[in-house]
């Protein structure tokens, strides 16, 4: 494959999905235990992922694992390059410099998780078996696939203690399933929704609009004050900074795969002001909505 006939891509494909975790709330993870030994920084599946390409001459503070379940992809790495296939998973440890991009003519359909944490070089490790090999194959297995959804989908749900104490369980049940296989096995989980599960679904479908705290607690058969100590003593958060967390996190999406201005993106969360929400923004994120942009698809 020549580089030069690639239209180089860092993401924006059909059917993708994406989250970058803000800022503060990686600063929690990074400190709260048992969150702080193992937990997900961005998460992602790129299906079809034409002209993908990403280059890190440095590298980046996470560890990256990669896992190929279509198609045809290529890693460059400072032991030298690398096919990728289906069914194939690829590791990058921690500021490790690489070079990975989709095959021209079979492009491939790839799941990607950034992690970090006091066990995250000990995962990596043995993920690529002591260093012998950072690109390894394993059999398919569809709870794997399960696994990943669930772990994205309780990102996606938003940042509750709870949340990322579970995905940090279940973080390391995914690495494992890649590094005995053998011994992986199906399980299933059912998890009953409380008032705080369903509050976070009605902001969820709510998004778009400028919700007042009567609203939700409401929308749970709860006084105010009852829904916010409640929401509180299992999130960590309020429930109006947790929406706009909410908010936030869907705007870093549409910051990053789609060439959306800042006020139609405001305008999508019911924010009227793009001054306000660049400030909401650059609050809970650290940076500007674009600084955010740029950083992202440099």
């Amino acid at each position: 494959m020549s580089e030069e006939t690639v239209i180089r891509k860092k993401d924006g494909f059909e059917g993708q999905r994406a989250i970058v975790l803000p800022k503060n709330v990686k600063e929690l993870c990074s400190f709260s235990p048992p969150i702080n030994s193992l937990y997900i920084t961005d998460i992602g599946y790129y299906p079809n992922a034409q002209f993908h390409f990403r280059t890190r001459s440095r590298g980046v503070p996470q560890n990256i694992i990669i896992y190929c379940v279509e198609g045809i992809g290529h890693i460059e790495l400072p032991i030298g390059r690398f096919e990728v296939t289906p069914n194939t998973y690829v590791v990058i440890p921690s500021e490790m410099a690489h070079k990975y991009w989709a095959d021209e003519n079979k492009p491939w359909s790839i799941y990607w998780i950034h992690f970090r944490g006091t066990l995250a070089a000990y995962y990596a490790s043995i993920l690529s078996k002591q260093s012998k090999s950072f690109v390894n194959y394993v059999s398919f297995q569809d709870e794997r696939i399960k696994i990943f959804d669930e772990l994205y989908s309780t990102i996606e749900d938003g940042y509750t203690l709870e949340g990322l104490t579970y995905n940090t369980v279940k973080l390391g049940y995914f690495l494992i399933s890649f590094c005995y296989p053998d011994r992986f096995s199906s399980s299933t989980h059912v998890q009953d929704e409380d008032d705080v599960d369903l509050a976070i679904k009605y902001m969820q479908q709510n998004i778009n609009r400028m919700l007042k705290l009567s609203e939700v607690s409401s929308s749970v058969c709860l006084s105010p004050a009852q829904f916010s100590s409640k929401f509180k003593a299992k999130t960590g958060y309020s429930p109006m900074i947790y929406f706009n967390h909410l908010k936030m996190q869907r705007a870093c999406q549409l910051l990053q795969f789609t060439e959306m201005r800042i006020s139609e993106i405001a305008f999508e969360f019911g924010i009227e002001d793009p001054y306000y929400f660049s400030r909401l923004f650059t609050k809970i994120m650290g940076v500007s909505p674009t600084e955010y942009r740029h950083k992202a698809n440099r």
